[in-house]
């Protein structure tokens, strides 16, 4: 059981199901701004353009402010998911060892400053001696 709950850890907090599962909450929010917009606005101008209807500027005040409540929920919900995916992130990383950077695999030719294998005793773009090489001496 405790290896399947580690297995079950490691699954759900890897990097693809927690982008997924923050889309969907976001994305849960967004409905709420979509919902209060046409609500609060677009059903209320086609009200006035199809049926005759008339509002108040208190309705109009109230319809914004039901925008803005919602505007506010997204806003909220959204900081709270980035403090919660920036703490996970923190806790997840805390076991980690930091990697050491790799040994260098190339360096640079002093004549004409392109990459080469840091073996390499001669340049194969301008063909230039880098260093002796002990089988010419001989």
């Amino acid at each position: 059981m405790k290896k399947f709950m580690e297995e079950f850890k490691a699954f759900a907090l890897k990097g693809n199901v927690m982008d997924m599962a923050v889309g969907v909450i976001i994305g849960g929010a967004f409905t709420g701004i979509v919902t209060a917009l046409i609500e609060n606005f677009i059903n209320p101008i086609l009200a006035m353009i199809t049926a005759g209807a008339r509002y108040t500027s208190q309705d109009w005040g109230m319809f914004a402010s039901n925008f803005i409540g919602a505007v506010i929920n997204f806003i909220i919900m959204a900081f709270i998911l980035f403090i919660l995916v920036k703490g996970i992130n923190k806790m997840m990383s805390i076991g980690k060892k930091k990697e050491e950077p790799a040994a260098p695999t190339t360096k640079k030719c002093p004549y004409c400053k392109s990459d080469i294998p840091i073996e390499a005793t001669r340049c194969p773009h301008c063909t230039s001696l880098l260093e002796e090489n002990p089988e010419d001496e001989a």
